[in-house]
């Protein structure tokens, strides 16, 4: 059963740092995310990070998804151990379809912070935004965090020709380039081959202990 408050701690008091958000399908999270995020934090000043699994995600319909209790639990394992990370059900308790423009101010309520709200994307998914539901309303609503990912060069000035004031709200955060997907876990865990040193320790426990991604 999803659980229905976030697992992260409640805001005492509203804080005027910048907070982050990091929203994927989590099947699994992996150390890419993890590292995005630290890095994100670090050089942003992030008070917190919420990392945010959505439900039904509307870019990947027709694909087999784990069960959303299985990825949430994934991620709380995966940030259990980082103060400034939490779990966030913003998506997860809400009908879907799930967009992220729709997203963001539940996770800004939750975080229950007055500055900056930082979107943390892979430049893969700048390449993409335009297509999103409301880019326009995105870029009101937070600024973007982009962080680099193998074969894919950030060119703001390109995608901003189709998402004008894109370059104006996004900021690059600098982090090493590693290539790992979830795709190839997904395979890794299928065919028994090990996960270590790509997903966290619990994370690659609990994908053992629940089979995951076995056949």
């Amino acid at each position: 059963m999803v659980p229905t408050a976030p697992s992260g701690p409640q805001p005492s008091a509203l804080s005027p740092q910048p907070s982050g958000v990091l929203g994927g399908t989590f099947d699994p999270i992996h150390l890419g995310h993890l590292l995005a995020a630290e890095s994100a934090r670090e050089q942003l000043g992030l008070a917190r990070v919420a990392f945010v699994p959505v439900g039904d995600p509307p870019h990947k319909r027709g694909r087999a998804i784990s069960p959303v209790a299985d990825r949430l639990e994934l991620v709380r394992r995966a940030v259990a151990d980082h103060p400034a990370f939490c779990l966030s059900l913003a998506d997860v308790n809400r009908p879907g379809p799930h967009f992220t423009v729709e997203m963001l101010p539940r996770v800004r309520a939750e975080l229950g912070g007055t500055g900056d709200l930082y979107l943390i994307l892979g430049a893969d998914q700048i390449e993409d935004l335009p297509t999103w539901h409301r880019p326009d309303l995105l870029l009101e609503r937070c600024r973007i965090a982009a962080v680099a990912r193998p074969g894919h060069p950030l060119d703001l000035a390109a995608v901003s020709m189709h998402l004008p004031g894109l370059a104006e709200r996004t900021v690059v955060v600098e982090m090493p380039l590693i290539g790992i997907s979830g795709t190839d876990l997904r395979r890794r865990a299928r065919d028994g081959r090990s996960l270590r040193y790509l997903v966290p320790p619990a994370v690659e426990a609990y994908i053992a202990e629940r089979g995951l991604y076995r056949a």
